[in-house]
């Protein structure tokens, strides 16, 4: 009997399956999700958002981080590249972000 924890490990192999299809580049984050990701300030505050929808990355990073299975089916007009890109956007900020430590904030 399949349960929910087997459906989301499923998911999360099928796109580890897809992603080391992919080249060693785009597994790596290097995917050009410049053309998926598009940021407008009149929509939704200027959040980072998929292909000029209302669909911000972090709706897709929360609702895969909550386990949500079935993201294609419940928003249609989603790609799983659209995904891809989200989480390749996501990687890309992390890696860019810098950590500013004040010196009240340093370790003993």
């Amino acid at each position: 009997m399949r349960t929910e924890r087997d459906d989301f490990a499923f998911t999360i192999e099928r796109l580890e399956i897809h992603l080391a299809e992919e080249s060693l580049g785009d597994r790596f984050g290097c995917m050009n999700y410049q053309q998926i990701i598009t940021i407008e300030p009149g929509k939704r505050r200027g959040k980072p958002c998929v292909r000029g929808m209302r669909i911000t990355v972090s709706d897709v990073l929360g609702w895969l981080a909550a386990g949500m299975r079935e993201i294609l089916a419940d928003y249609p007009e989603l790609t799983e590249e659209d995904i891809r890109a989200c989480l390749a956007y996501a990687a890309d900020r992390e890696r860019k972000a810098m950590t500013v430590v004040t010196s009240h904030e340093a370790p003993a």
